[in-house]
């Protein structure tokens, strides 16, 4: 017989979940307009007193590049000062828990991580990314792959010396946008590398959408195979073809239990425009229509996860009424469904029930909840050549 217990099919499949919000980094970067710093500071707060413990606050790159953090200190300064503590307090939660992550892909922007913290105000984990393309770490990083693990190599030494974690990101696992199809071997070869270096966690990368959730399988599952600690491993998934969640759902499987995703989706490549003028970026886009790239949804992700009966630690409905909010800070509609349909109502919407049902009821004589005719059997008699084989 079949089995019907999901959790003993896919017995790696977790219980409790991470997921981390990468909105006001990851989201607002692919942005072609000027997000206020006040505006960060609201959603990467309200995020956390949400139920967020993993979160992108900013990226500590070259301004000129990408514009959009021009603001990376003041935001980081914010979330080390009394504010945000008394905030924190009020309701119940430990800023000490919370771990605040900027994005370093150059050494010059771990350099600045390391400055800040000196300070009182750095981040507590920052990200350095190879692309196991070239053409794509190219593209990223302006170096050769090689030239870059001796960069991580330095960066993951000095960050160490001053309390900083290092993420190492390993991206194009799944395909480049530039070369096409790529090695998922390649790919746990890079993870094995950055943790020997002294990585402390490592996030899978699909940032173009290429995955397939049966790919995703696989790869997770060599990953956890050769790596068998879940809490070392984080998925990310961008949608530029509606299956990112069906991908976190074969990640699920697989054993995965981390996971990151932004409001509405936002998110995408650094914008090569801002506001009324082009900017560097990372160059042109790998798109033809804007509209339809970034991460999978929080929103969208933390219903689906709710839902499963997989435990998150989110207020679900706030997370909605921010998605909702969104929408007025970017000004136009995003890619949630979830903010629109809400979640499932187990009790059911009664005000939609139609008149009558009760007086017809009692006037055929029927019983309450009453399904089948009563002179039929209890339970339905399949057809011989219909029923299940002994």
């Amino acid at each position: 017989m079949t089995e019907y217990d999901y959790w003993k099919i896919f017995p790696r499949m977790p219980k409790k979940v991470t997921i981390g919000d990468i909105t006001i980094r990851d989201g607002f970067q692919h942005e072609e307009k000027t997000i206020s710093t006040a505006a960060k500071i609201f959603y990467g707060e309200e995020m956390i007193l949400a139920g967020c413990r993993e979160i992108e606050v900013t990226n500590l790159g070259n301004p000129e590049g990408i514009p959009q953090f021009r603001d990376a200190e003041k935001v980081l300064t914010y979330f080390r000062g009394d504010r945000f503590k008394k905030n924190c307090e009020r309701r119940g939660i430990n800023p000490a828990e919370i771990t605040f992550t900027a994005v370093t892909i150059r050494e010059k922007a771990v350099d600045t991580a390391i400055e800040l913290r000196k300070r009182g105000v750095g981040p507590d984990r920052i990200l350095m990314m190879v692309s196991t393309d070239p053409e794509h770490h190219f593209a990223n990083s302006g170096t050769t792959l090689s030239q870059y693990w001796k960069e991580v190599e330095r960066c993951i030494k000095k960050a160490a010396d001053v309390g900083i974690k290092m993420n190492g990101t390993v991206s194009t696992i799944w395909g480049s946008p530039i070369t096409g199809a790529t090695r998922m071997e390649d790919a746990v070869e890079f993870t094995k590398r950055f943790l020997e270096l002294g990585a402390y966690d490592i996030e899978h990368a699909d940032h173009d959408g290429s995955a397939s959730p049966a790919q995703v399988y696989r790869y997770y599952s060599m990953i956890l195979d050769a790596i068998p600690y879940p809490e070392v491993h984080l998925a990310h998934f961008h949608e530029t073809k509606r299956i990112a969640p069906a991908s976190v759902l074969a990640a699920l499987q697989a054993g995965v239990c981390r996971f990151e995703a932004t409001l509405g989706g936002l998110g995408g490549q650094p914008t090569n425009f801002l506001d009324d003028c082009p900017v560097r970026g990372t160059g042109e886009y790998y798109y033809k229509d804007p509209r339809y790239v970034g991460l999978i949804t929080m929103e969208d992700l933390l219903v689906m996860i709710d839902e499963m009966g997989i435990e998150h630690g989110y207020d679900v409905d706030r997370v909605l009424w921010l998605g909702r909010q969104m929408e007025k800070t970017v000004g136009r509609r995003l890619r949630s469904e979830a903010i629109c349909n809400g979640r499932t109502v187990r009790e059911g919407h009664p005000e939609y029930a139609r008149p009558g049902l009760k007086k017809l009821i009692e006037k055929a004589g029927e019983k309450p909840g009453q399904l089948v005719p009563t002179d039929w059997a209890p339970e339905a008699v399949l057809p011989e050549r219909l029923r299940p084989k002994a």
